[in-house]
């Protein structure tokens, strides 16, 4: 149903309460052409996706920082390489120019990948405490595990790095993600989710780790309850 830039038509978007439907119609705001649909979720198949995230999230947790940041490298090298067609495809569902789109998504998601990538084991290992001069025979320490499956819920504005953003770090401290994606960004979303699994893939993460969802408020409040 996504359709390339030169077979697209103009879109005309309906007002009201009448514009949100089943599906989540996807066009340039720059020029109204269409580029195409996708569902909007019912709160089932929300609670189905996040089912999926938590099994997948059980294997993930175990994983060893090593292979948590080969993912973040892969990513990394993929974003370096292909900087113009992913500021590309978020200027054609956002509207903005490709100098905002390389300063907006590619620098700010890179930075934080490098910064995981030097600090992030560093601090999710345990932390050990004073015990007071009370208790000196014993030790104490602050220990992090992983929370379980992350929700989030993202703005249109920067759909490259507002998808990137919470799912680097969940998925890095050993969480599963589920992402539902705006409504007005729903087409470079689900694009950019392409990027994130063949990573997955690449390191043999568990399939399901990470999610996209699509649709408008309940399915938001769907996800809101569900993690």
């Amino acid at each position: 149903v996504n359709q390339n830039k030169e077979d697209s038509f103009i879109y005309v978007p309906r007002k009201g309460k009448a514009a949100q439907t089943d599906m989540v119609r996807c066009y340039e705001p720059a020029t109204m052409k269409y580029l195409g649909y996708f569902p909007a979720l019912t709160p089932d198949e929300v609670q189905e996706h996040v089912a999926q995230a938590r099994k997948a999230q059980e294997v993930w947790a175990k994983s060893s920082f090593k292979q948590r940041r080969q993912f973040l490298r892969i990513l990394l090298k993929y974003i370096l390489e292909h900087q113009d067609l992913i500021c590309e495809i978020s200027s054609r569902d956002t509207g903005k120019t490709m100098v905002d789109a390389s300063l907006g998504e590619i620098m700010t998601t890179c930075e934080k990948i490098h910064w995981l990538l030097d600090e992030g084991e560093k601090w999710l290992k345990p932390e050990y405490r004073s015990c007071g001069r009370s208790m000196l025979h014993k030790t104490a320490k602050v220990e992090f595990y992983p929370l379980g499956v992350i929700g989030a819920i993202v703005s249109w504005n920067y759909p490259f790095h507002n998808v990137f953003n919470p799912m680097l770090a969940a998925v890095f401290s050993g969480n599963a993600a589920v992402i539902k994606v705006s409504e007005h960004a729903s087409w470079s979303g689900c694009f950019y989710s392409r990027i994130i699994q063949a990573a997955l893939l690449a390191v043999g993460a568990p399939d399901n780790l990470v999610h996209i969802v699509t649709g408008f408020a309940e399915t938001g409040q769907a996800l809101v309850s569900s993690v």
